[in-house]
């Protein structure tokens, strides 16, 4: 007998939950069972598996964060799209880091052209127009901001910069403001 209220969203949100609170790794189906206090054979008619639990984490995590990123782009262009983009990020990450985490899960190919993770890189290839850069510079930069951004979003979160009497928000501008200036110099007039 399915438990009255459990649906496949409600497991998800639950199960994003416990990532942040846990870690993303830590997330599975018998954990999530005990979170309800239900047997775990009760919510695999609502999930397949542990993998279908993690996945439907990741597409949530990765929706909502498009969400934040393009209330932040809007209205802006050039350097402050840029800082509003990274901060987006960086605010999610710190605000959820297990679903954060989940971002980055690796999703089969269908499942990823239909994911949010399309409207990411439509969002990053829109703030760099405002760069004037061509392919493939346009492709090395959109894969540079998530590298710079990804990267140092993780070594913050993990106590990376935290041995420092540096600020780690004055290297986060520092680093922003390279970012602009670089892609400045690669675009075309």
């Amino acid at each position: 007998m399915v438990r009255a209220g459990l649906t496949p969203e409600r497991l998800t949100r639950a199960g994003a939950e416990l990532a942040d609170e846990v870690g993303f790794d830590r997330v599975t189906v018998a954990a999530l069972a005990r979170r309800f206090d239900v047997k775990t054979a009760s919510l695999y008619s609502h999930v397949k598996s542990s993998q279908d639990l993690k996945t439907r984490i990741a597409l949530f995590a990765l929706e909502e964060l498009a969400e934040r990123a393009s209330d932040a782009l809007a209205g802006r262009a050039g350097k402050d799209a840029l800082i509003a983009f990274a901060d987006a990020y960086r605010d999610y990450a710190r605000e959820h880091p297990g679903r954060y985490d989940a971002t980055r899960l690796r999703l089969d190919s269908e499942t990823a052209a239909a994911s949010a993770g399309v409207r990411h890189a439509r969002m990053t290839r829109a703030l760099l127009r405002a760069y004037h850069l061509e392919e493939p510079d346009q492709t090395h930069a959109v894969r540079m901001l998530g590298s710079v951004f990804h990267g140092y979003i993780s070594l913050e979160l993990a106590g990376g910069f935290s041995h420092t009497a540096l600020d780690s928000q004055a290297s986060w501008l520092w680093t922003l403001d390279s970012l602009d200036a670089l892609l400045r110099r690669h675009g075309t007039p």
